[in-house]
């Protein structure tokens, strides 16, 4: 376990702290962790920390779960969290499908479900499909307790009010409050963002992401990429971080949907299109590269249906023009070789989750609120 932000011993602070405690809980998993421990990692006092998991173990939340051999004293009692105490609503409205998952406080999907949807449609159609699939998705899994619905779609949007901006593709959008409509419908709280920040979210939980600085490149009926810097999500002080789709790369290039010539994402997606895939996989490591150099991340991760289809097409070419970037920044002489006075490759790799990537870190954006 991982030592945890300061707590605070004032009752003002008694979320706050909660949220600690369960936070620590969930990393710790299966191992559990003593009241002792926690207190030594959140900073609280022992009598504070036995307060709020008296409080945590009531709700449901928490329970004992056996002993620990102590290197003095009596045996330390472990404590767990309880993943079914509670559930998240993830849903991934896609372009022409939608995607809900239900998961527990550890973030495992215990439910999924997947429908038709059109996006370009508008807010009418694309409620009603929302509403039904959510509903069958907690019928099904027996009505357990929901603490509120994550919900990620194309972007832009502004994740503070909920509101879309100038989707491409879907005019019918601009403006519209589709956070407050949705928690209307559903009669869940809702929180809202993009579909790439969403997955980054839900990568960043993984052991080898957290803490790092990792950008998310979604490939699918469009290109936009979530980005995870020192272990937290940004998204900008205006929410509209990750356009990555939309920088330009050919002056003289096709026109894109946005209204410019030579985007990455209308390259890519034109050699998708006439089948060269390897072309399409370079312009997205350039564009990767771009990104690399900007931002100094650890790590590529990609995702997105026409990346799944040909995982290791896009892998390999991407991480290919990657390498060709490292070499050409390390010292003169040292290029082509590798050898020492070249920079090291940033790893290129498919996200973990597959097509239900976006889902399940939708889910994220609800459970994230219940710890620290």
């Amino acid at each position: 376990m991982a030592p945890a932000p300061p707590g605070a011993n004032l009752l003002a602070l008694r979320g706050h702290n909660a949220a600690l405690v369960l936070g620590l809980l969930r990393t710790a998993g299966e191992e559990g962790a003593s009241r002792l421990e926690l207190a030594e990692r959140t900073g609280l006092t022992p009598q504070a920390v036995s307060k709020i998991t008296a409080r945590l173990r009531a709700g449901g939340l928490v329970a004992e779960a056996g002993r620990r051999a102590s290197t003095g004293g009596k045996p330390r009692t472990v404590l767990r969290l309880v993943p079914g105490a509670r559930h998240a609503v993830g849903v991934h409205l896609d372009r022409d499908e939608i995607i809900c998952v239900l998961a527990d406080l550890t973030g495992r999907p215990v439910a999924v479900r997947r429908a038709p949807l059109d996006f370009g449609a508008g807010a009418g159609p694309v409620l009603a499909t929302a509403a039904r699939e959510v509903a069958a998705l907690r019928q099904a899994a027996g009505g357990p307790q929901v603490l509120g619905a994550g919900v990620a779609c194309p972007g832009p949007l502004d994740h503070a009010t909920g509101v879309l901006r100038q989707v491409t593709g879907a005019p019918r959008w601009d403006g519209f409050p589709l956070r407050d409509a949705l928690a209307a419908r559903l009669g869940l709280p809702v929180v809202l963002d993009k579909d790439t920040n969403a997955a980054a979210l839900g990568l960043g939980r993984t052991p080898e992401e957290d803490g790092g600085s990792f950008a998310y490149l979604h490939l699918g009926t469009g290109l936009g990429a979530g980005l995870v810097l020192d272990g937290g999500l940004y998204r900008g002080p205006h929410t509209g971080a990750g356009e990555f789709g939309h920088q330009v790369v050919q002056l003289d290039g096709p026109r894109c949907g946005c209204g410019r010539r030579g985007c990455v994402e209308a390259l890519c997606l034109a050699a998708v299109a006439r089948g060269d895939l390897p072309a399409a996989a370079r312009v997205l490591g350039v564009a990767a590269a771009n990104l690399v150099e900007l931002l100094d991340i650890d790590r590529v991760l990609l995702g997105g249906r026409t990346v799944l289809a040909h995982p290791e097409v896009f892998r390999d070419g991407v991480a290919r023009v990657l390498a060709d970037h490292a070499a050409l920044r390390g010292r003169p002489g040292a290029a082509s070789g590798g050898g020492p006075g070249a920079a090291a490759a940033i790893p290129v790799a498919p996200a973990r989750g597959g097509s239900r990537a976006v889902a399940d870190g939708a889910a994220e954006l609800v459970l994230k609120g219940l710890f620290r």
